[in-house]
This record gives C-alpha cells, structure tokens and sequence, in this order.
C-alpha cells in the first residue's frame, strides 16, 4: 500500500458536523462552549440552592432565625466573629445575612411567579391573535398598544395603591402588565409560521385550529420565548425591588431585597453595610439572568447551527 494510502487509514475520524444534531443537542453543545453563560447559570443555581436552604443554614449554621431580634447588637457592623454577623445588624439587631437569604426566596419566587404568568399570557395571547387574525387581532394589539403607552412605574404604583401589598398581589400585578413584549413577538413568528408547508399539511389532514397551534406551531416558538421569559424574570425582580424600596411592595416583617434596600437607606449613616448585601444581590441575580438569557438564545438561534 502506498505512503498516501496508509496515511488516509490512519487520519483520525472527524467529527461530524454539529448542524446535523437536534436543535436542543445543537443548543446545548454551543452552550457548555460559552463559559460567561455557564458562570452566570452557575451563580444562579447557587443563589436558588442558598435560598431554598434558608431554613436549614438559619438554624444549623447561623443559629438565628430572620425575625430574631437583640437591640444590644444594634447596628453592629459587618464582623467574623460568628456567622450571622458576616454582613452586620440592622436597627432592632437582626442578622443581615440571615435575613438576606430569606430575602433571596420572596424575590426569587415573585420573578419566577410573574415570569410565568407573563410566559403563559403572552403565549396563549400572540399564538390566538396571530393564528385567527381579524377582529380579534386588532382587539388584542390595541389592548398591548393601550397598556404600552402607559408608563409602566405609575401603573404599578396606581395598582399597587389600589390593592394590599403582598406576595402574591406583587406576583400578580407585575405578571399581568409585563406580558406585552412576548405576546407581540409570538404573534409576528406565528404570522409566518401559520403559511407554512406543515400547517397546511396538519390542516389537510385534518387537525383542529387548537392542534396546529399547540402542536405545531407553539414547538417552534417556544425555545426563544423561554428565553424571553427568563430575562423577564430578572425584570421583575427590579420591579418588586423598587415597589418594595418605595414600601408599596413586600410588607416588612417579610424580608424581600427591595424592603430591605428602603429600610437600609433611612439609616444610611449608622449603618451604611445594610445596603451592600441586598444591593449586591438585585445586581448579581439580575446580571446573571441577562447573560444566561443571552447565552441561551445564542445557543438556540437557528442561524448560528453548524458554525462551530
């Protein structure tokens, strides 16, 4: 056999190209290449984790629970002399970081809860107005055009006024004025979507109206409109944080980063370290769920499949 010959036997197998994956195998491969977004989900998971332990590390580890109160440990300063003082005390002597970590659950939980009922919304919105047209179109873009116009602040504070604060009212209030943005971009790609070859064909075959739009065309909107949904889900974070920072939002005892951000800035001058722990989490959680929203949809951009 010749030199040539034995140097094509020996070649090492190529890999085959990533274009020819499924979409989420393809997705997922581009993703792990993305260190910023593994970071940032990474971050996230801890953050998550360390708030859904919040009970277990208050009583295990700190020894103090979120209400504990000790007037003599007023205002002390962030210290290492045991754990529940690593972020100091407030006014009336509460563990700072005790209570951030339950802080974190109620925040997390109103930006998961309004992201989903902004999620389930905005698709059940855009896939109808976008399939059936019509009437019932300019019904719908009228009302997203109404609720667009009106700024967004005032309309949280009227309605925050209007009903008590509490978690769920937050979760609520902030789900059903934030869904607009995915509402409007399901019903652009069911525009086109709906005049495709495979729509016609589940129609020819005789599926229902519900079925091509659930089956058919909600799968292929779905993985960028979660995206959508996540970086909401940061939004409303920022949202209960500044309802809450002007005490229309979570109602103290219940510790949420925003509550805790407003009573930091009325004692500024005796204890300027009650700021940093609350402000530092709003940042990091919101900053990671842009990046790891970001990374996602690179990931699932059907654009960029097979250019690495």
């Amino acid at each position: 056999m010749s030199a040539a010959g034995q140097a094509v036997l020996s070649a090492p197998a190529v890999e085959p190209r990533r274009s020819a994956a499924g979409l989420w195998s393809d997705a997922f491969y581009r993703l792990r290449r993305d260190r910023t977004s593994i970071v940032a989900l990474a971050v996230l998971a801890l953050i998550v984790l360390l708030a859904l332990g919040a009970d277990a590390l208050a009583t295990s580890f700190f020894h103090e629970s979120f209400t504990h109160q000790d007037l003599l440990e007023s205002y002390d300063p962030p210290s290492l002399a045991k754990p529940s003082l690593w972020l100091g005390t407030d006014e009336i002597g509460r563990s700072q970081i005790v209570r951030l970590l339950y802080g974190a659950r109620v925040s997390l939980a109103v930006g998961a809860g309004a992201g989903l009922i902004d999620l389930t919304v905005g698709i059940a919105i855009g896939l109808s107005s976008g399939y059936f047209r019509g009437w019932w179109d300019d019904l719908m873009q009228f009302l997203i055009s109404t609720l667009n116009s009106i700024p967004a602040l005032f309309l949280l504070l009227f309605i925050s006024v209007l009903f008590s604060p509490g978690p769920v009212t937050i979760v609520a209030v902030i789900g059903f004025l934030t869904w607009s943005g995915i509402a409007l971009y399901v019903r652009g790609q069911t525009f086109s979507l709906r005049e495709r070859e495979f729509v016609t064909a589940a129609r020819v075959v005789g599926a229902d109206d519900l079925r091509v739009m659930v089956r058919h065309i909600l799968p292929n909107v779905l993985p960028l409109v979660i995206v959508l949904a996540a970086i909401d889900v940061g939004q409303a974070i920022l949202i209960e944080s500044a309802l809450s920072y002007l005490g229309l939002g979570i109602d103290p005892p219940t510790p949420s980063w925003g509550n805790m951000l407003q009573n930091a800035t009325q004692d500024l001058t005796l204890g300027p370290w009650l700021v940093w722990g609350p402000g530092l989490a709003i940042s990091v959680t919101v900053l990671c769920l842009y990046l790891a929203g970001d990374g996602i949809r690179d990931a699932l951009d059907p654009r960029l499949r097979g250019t690495e």
